[in-house]
C-alpha cells in the first residue's frame, strides 16, 4: 500500500469511527462502498490473474467513500485532495542553500584566500560535529524514536462550514496521520537537510572558483594567538585527506610562515590553497552529505511506496472478510474510574464482536482507580498483545494529569492501537429530558474527542445501556 492510498484509508477510518450516529455515512453508504469495492478489486485482480488483496479492496473502498462525502460536503473535497508540500520544500531549500553558500565569500576579502578562513573552517567543523552527533545517536543503547516531537501536532487548519462530526474526524485523522507518517516525514526531512548542506558547501566552492577566473587571489593568514607552527599543524590535519587522495602539493612550515600577512609584502598566489580547500570540503562535506541524502531518499521512496499501515487492527479485521485480513481477536477493556455492571459487560462483549467479527472476545480488566499511576495500575498487563480499549465515562471531564497520563502511557508502551470508548449512558441519564440535553451531549463528546486526538488515541462513542441505538 502506497502513501496516497494509506492516507485515504486512514481518513475514511477516522470518519467512520467518529460518525457513530451515521450522520455522514449511512449503513447503506458503507455497505454499498464495501460491496462495490470488493467487486472492483476482484475485477482488477482477475485482469492481472492474481488474488484479491486487502490493499486493493481498501483502496477502492476509501476512494468510493471519499467521493461520496465530497459530493455531499463540498468543503470537505479540498481537504480530501490536499497533499503534503514536501516536493516544493525539497526543491526550494537546497536552491536557497546553494545561493547562500555562493554569497558566503562576500563577507571575506574578495581578492584573497585566507588560510584561516572562518566561514570555510566553520563549514567543515560544523559538519564534523553533525557526523559525530549522528554516530553517537546510532550507538546509544536506548533512544527515543526519531522525530518523536512530530507526534503532537498543532491543531490543523480545517475547512469552514463542516459538520461537527466531520470536523472532529478530521482533527483525529490529522493527529493520527502525523504519528503514522513520522518515519516517512523524518526520511524526507533528512534527505532535504543533507542535500541542502551539500549545496551550501558546493555554492561556496563554486563562488570561490568563479571569482578566481577574473580576480587574482593572494593567499595568506594572520592571527593574534596562533604562531606559524600551530597554523601549520592545523592546516596539515585539515588538508591531510585531500593531499593523500588527490595527490595535491603539500606545504612546509616555512611556506606557511612566509604567508603571514604582516611579514610579507607579496603574498603567494591562491590557486594552490583554493584547490586544497575545495578538495577538503568535497571529501568532508559534499560527498558525505550527498550519500546521507541518497540514503534518506531511498528510505523515503521505500516507505512512500510501501507504507507501513498495520492491517491487523480491529477496523480492518471487521472489513476484511474474504479479502485476506484475518478475523478474530481479543479486546482488552480497561475501565477508568468506572464500574461495569452486567448490562454494560454484555454490551462490551457485543462491541468486541463488532470489532473483530464472530470470533471476537472480551477481556475486561478490573477498574483503574482515579488518580492511580498508570505504571502501577498496569504493571502486570502485557500491552504488546491484544487490542486495548480504555473505557471512560462521558460524565467525567477529561484531565491531562489523570486521563491524559493514562493515554500517554498506553500509547508509549503498546505497539498496538489504543481505543478510547466513551460511554454516554450515564451522562444521558443525568441530563434526563432537559431541553438542551442533546446539545450539551454533543459539546461534551467533541471535548473528549479532541482530548483523545491530542493524545494520539481514536475514540468510539457508545451507549452501553442501549448498544443498538
Amino acid at each position: 500500500m502506497n502513501e496516497h492510498t494509506a492516507r485515504d484509508v486512514v481518513l475514511v477510518r477516522a470518519i467512520e469511527m467518529a460518525d457513530q450516529n451515521k450522520e455522514i455515512l449511512s449503513d447503506d453508504d458503507r455497505m454499498y462502498a464495501s460491496r462495490s469495492a470488493r467487486e472492483l478489486a476482484q475485477w482488477q485482480a482477475s485482469g492481472k490473474q492474481a488474488e484479491v488483496t486487502a490493499d486493493d479492496f481498501l483502496q477502492q473502498r476509501s476512494e468510493l467513500m471519499l467521493k461520496r462525502i465530497a459530493e455531499r460536503t463540498p468543503a470537505f473535497a479540498a481537504f480530501a485532495k490536499q497533499r503534503h508540500g514536501w516536493k516544493a520544500f525539497s526543491l526550494a531549500l537546497p536552491i536557497i542553500a546553494l545561493l547562500l553558500g555562493a554569497g558566503l565569500d562576500r563577507i571575506t576579502d574578495p581578492h584573497g584566500v585566507d588560510l584561516l578562513s572562518a566561514p570555510l573552517l566553520l563549514i567543515v567543523a560544523w559538519n564534523m560535529l553533525v557526523y559525530l552527533c549522528m554516530l553517537a545517536w546510532l550507538l546509544m543503547p536506548a533512544r527515543r524514536p526519531a522525530w518523536s516531537n512530530l507526534r503532537r501536532p498543532s491543531k490543523p487548519g480545517l475547512p469552514r462550514k463542516l459538520p461537527q462530526v466531520l470536523a472532529s474526524a478530521l482533527l483525529s485523522f490529522s493527529a493520527e496521520w502525523t504519528q503514522l507518517s513520522a518515519r516517512l516525514t523524518a526520511a524526507r526531512l533528512s534527505r532535504t537537510i543533507h542535500l541542502s548542506a551539500a549545496m551550501f558547501a558546493f555554492g561556496a566552492l563554486a563562488s570561490l572558483y568563479a571569482r578566481g577566473l577574473w580576480s587574482q587571489y593572494a593567499a595568506g593568514w594572520e592571527s593574534t594567538f596562533l604562531d606559524a607552527s600551530q597554523v601549520h599543524t592545523l592546516l596539515s590535519i585539515l588538508f591531510a585527506p585531500a593531499v593523500a587522495i588527490f595527490q595535491l602539493q603539500d606545504f612546509s612550515l616555512a611556506e606557511v610562515a612566509a604567508l603571514r600577512f604582516p611579514q610579507t609584502t607579496a603574498a603567494e598566489g591562491g590557486a594552490r590553497w583554493v584547490h586544497l580547500y575545495a578538495a577538503t570540503m568535497l571529501l568532508l562535506v559534499v560527498l558525505p552529505r550527498l550519500l546521507l541524502a541518497a540514503l534518506g531518499h531511498w528510505r523515503a521512496v521505500r516507505w512512500a511506496q510501501r507504507f507501513p499501515l498495520d492491517l491487523d487492527q480491529p477496523y480492518f479485521r471487521k472489513l476484511g472478510g474474504g479479502v485476506g485480513i484475518a478475523a478474530g481477536g481479543t479486546l482488552r477493556v480497561l475501565p477508568y474510574s468506572f464500574t461495569v455492571d452486567e448490562t454494560r459487560h454484555k454490551s462490551l462483549a457485543q462491541i468486541a464482536v463488532t470489532l473483530f467479527g464472530e470470533q471476537g472476545r472480551l477481556m475486561l480488566r478490573p477498574p483503574i482507580a482515579y488518580g492511580t499511576e498508570p505504571q502501577s495500575a498496569l504493571r502486570d498487563v502485557d500491552l504488546s498483545v491484544d487490542t486495548t480499549a480504555v473505557l471512560f465515562n462521558l460524565s467525567a471531564t477529561p484531565e491531562r494529569e489523570n486521563h491524559g497520563a493514562l493515554l500517554d502511557y498506553l500509547v508509549a508502551s503498546s505497539p498496538r492501537e489504543i481505543i478510547a470508548l466513551l460511554d454516554e449512558s450515564s451522562y444521558l441519564e443525568r441530563m434526563g429530558k432537559q431541553a438542551d440535553a442533546r446539545a450539551r451531549l454533543a459539546e461534551r463528546t467533541a471535548l473528549w474527542q479532541q482530548f483523545c486526538a491530542f493524545h494520539q488515541v481514536r475514540t468510539e462513542v457508545v451507549n452501553l445501556l442501549k448498544p443498538h441505538e
